[in-house]
């Protein structure tokens, strides 16, 4: 493997490294990150924290001069990469360019967040369009689902591996977008439901806040929890036609708060740019996705569907 610059000064840069074991990751990450210093860039590393070790001791002293970002907790809602990891760094150093190793797909994510981790791979190459930046995604192919796999070679428009660098035929970000704008599964027959306006927004904290408890969700989570199904059922009544539909439930040792209604959203990056504080609108999904440990979006003609997962 030789990736001792594939990442000079240009165009944003986005491929993915395919690596099997520690030789390979390493053979991947590490001239990927001297290469940055030599070069008088920035450097930040999120990755899984075993990770983490890994590249670390193989940097020996220039390990200090990256920032480094367990991506198991920064990156736990794969919503919040973007705007909390990926544009936090590259913003405090808006004057040049970057560059970013970031592992959001590990084994062990599980099916209910990989949706959203394959649209935020594929996101990525929108957010940073005709940025100075470059971002290297590895993939543990050898532990990763065939389906991780071949998505990545959608998101990313070059691969890396064992016996080079090419560009992905398969490239297709935005079609990965749409087809994991899937209708999410229906929730039990058990969850809570409450049917709000305008009118009954202030009911809206107070059933969360009942539901949560019963579920047995902590008090840190749960004000969150709170806040965020708070700002979801704004949004409902400003943007999604006036009401809409809580439902509050336990689903695999979280708590899910649902929020639906008929209004459709029609830009990709919502919730996942900084939003300044002159702009109009954002705001709402933005913070929910700081908040919560995973959110789930479907949107379409027939209205929007959002979940926010906190674990209990």
């Amino acid at each position: 493997m030789d990736a001792a610059d594939p990442f000079a000064p240009g165009p944003f840069a986005h491929p993915a490294l395919f690596y099997r074991d520690d030789r390979e990751y390493l053979a991947g990450t590490v001239p990927f990150i001297k290469a940055g210093h030599e070069a008088g860039e920035p450097v930040a590393v999120a990755v899984p924290g075993e990770r983490l070790g890994t590249l670390w001791s193989a940097l020996g002293p220039a390990a200090d001069r990256v920032t480094w970002l367990d991506m198991t907790e920064a990156g736990r809602n794969p919503g919040r990469i973007i705007p909390g990891v990926l544009r936090a760094f590259a913003d405090r150093h808006a004057g040049g360019r970057v560059r970013i190793i970031g592992e959001p797909i590990w084994p062990g994510r599980s099916a209910t967040e990989y949706p959203a981790c394959a649209q935020h791979e594929a996101l990525i190459n929108l957010a940073f369009a005709g940025r100075d930046a470059a971002i290297l995604c590895p993939y543990d192919v050898a532990g990763l689902p065939p389906e991780a796999v071949a998505d990545a070679h959608s998101t990313h428009p070059v691969i890396i591996d064992g016996s080079g660098e090419r560009r992905s035929a398969a490239y297709a970000p935005d079609e990965v977008v749409r087809a994991y704008n899937r209708p999410l599964p229906e929730p039990p027959g058990s969850a809570a439901a409450l049917r709000f306006d305008l009118d009954a927004l202030p009911d809206v904290r107070a059933f969360t806040r009942r539901g949560a408890l019963a579920l047995g969700l902590a008090p840190r989570p749960l004000g969150d929890l709170e806040i965020a199904v708070n700002e979801l059922a704004a949004n409902s009544c400003l943007h999604g036609g006036g009401a809409g539909t809580l439902r509050v439930w336990a689903e695999d040792g979280h708590a899910v708060a649902e929020v639906s209604d008929a209004g459709t959203i029609a830009d990709p990056l919502v919730g996942r740019s900084p939003v300044g504080l002159g702009s109009n609108g954002g705001r709402g999904i933005l913070m929910v996705n700081q908040l919560a440990d995973l959110v789930r979006l479907h949107t379409g003609p027939d209205g929007t569907v959002i979940r926010v997962y906190m674990r209990l």
